[in-house]
C-alpha cells in the first residue's frame, strides 16, 4: 500500500460512486479497488466492520460508510462542497439522506416479487421525485450553479433509470420536469459519467436478471445473444 488514496469498491454500489464523484471534484487522485461481495477477501473484511463498501484507505487508515467519507474529504479537501451557511449545510445533509431513501425505494422496485408490488414500488419512487421537485432551484444542479454533496448523491441514484428505460418506461420523470433537467445535468457531468465503468450498464441489466423478480420478466434478453440463459 501507498499514500495514494484507495477506494474499495464494488463496480454497481452507487455509494462507492459517490465517494468517487466527490474525490473526482476535489481533483484528487485515487485507486480504485473491485471486490466481489459475495467472496469478500479476508483483507476487506479487516478494513470494513460492516463488511459493505465503500472503504476509503487513507495512509493506511480505513474510513467506511459512505457519508462519513464525504464528510471527510469535505472537511479535509477544497473546494467546499456542503454550503458555509449551517442551516443550509443541515438541509442539505437532510436531503442527502433522502437521496438515500431514494435508493432504498429503487431496491425494492427491482426486488418486487409480482406485479401489483411493482406497481406500488413505481409509485413511492415518483413521489419521492415529486418531493424533491418543489425543492429545486432554476438549475443546473441542486442549490443552483454550484455542483454540491446532494448533487454527488443523486448522480447515482438517476444513473440506475438509463438502464430502466432501456427496456420500458415507467414514467418516472413524467410529471416531474425539474428533476428531470437536473438528471440531465448531472448525467453530463465528467464526475458523475466517471463514477462507473463503460460496463455499468450490461452488468446491472445482469444484475437485474438475476433477482428473478417482476422487474426481471420485463428485461428482454440481449439481442444478440438468442438462447440466453438466466444468471444464477
Amino acid at each position: 500500500m501507498t499514500d495514494t488514496f484507495i477506494l474499495v469498491s464494488h463496480k454497481l454500489c452507487p455509494y462507492v460512486q459517490r465517494v468517487a464523484i466527490v474525490l473526482s471534484e476535489k481533483g484528487m487522485a485515487f485507486e480504485r479497488v473491485d471486490i466481489d461481495l459475495a467472496h469478500k477477501p479476508d483483507w476487506f473484511l479487516k478494513v470494513s466492520p460492516m463488511g459493505k463498501t465503500p472503504v476509503l484507505l487513507v495512509k493506511h487508515q480505513p474510513i467506511f460508510e459512505s457519508a462519513v467519507i464525504c464528510e471527510y474529504l469535505d472537511e479535509t479537501v477544497s473546494p467546499k462542497m456542503h454550503p458555509q451557511n449551517p442551516l443550509e449545510r443541515a438541509r442539505h445533509r437532510g436531503w442527502m439522506e433522502f437521496g438515500s431513501a431514494v435508493l432504498n425505494a429503487i431496491g425494492g422496485f427491482y426486488n418486487a416479487p409480482d406485479e401489483e408490488t411493482l406497481s406500488a414500488k413505481a409509485s413511492d419512487i415518483r413521489a419521492k421525485f415529486e418531493q424533491i421537485e418543489v425543492e429545486l432551484c432554476t438549475g443546473p444542479y441542486f442549490a443552483g450553479k454550484s455542483f454540491t454533496m446532494v448533487d454527488a448523491v443523486f448522480g447515482p441514484v438517476f444513473r440506475y433509470f438509463d438502464v430502466f428505460e432501456q427496456f420500458e418506461d415507467f414514467g418516472f420523470f413524467a410529471c416531474t420536469p425539474r428533476v428531470h433537467a437536473w438528471r440531465a445535468a448531472l448525467a453530463a457531468r465528467a464526475s458523475v459519467q466517471g463514477a462507473a465503468g463503460p460496463d455499468y450498464p450490461a452488468s446491472l441489466r445482469a444484475f437485474l436478471l438475476a433477482r428473478k423478480s417482476a422487474l426481471s420478466n420485463h428485461i428482454p434478453p440481449p439481442p444478440h445473444f438468442p438462447e440466453y440463459i438466466l444468471p444464477t
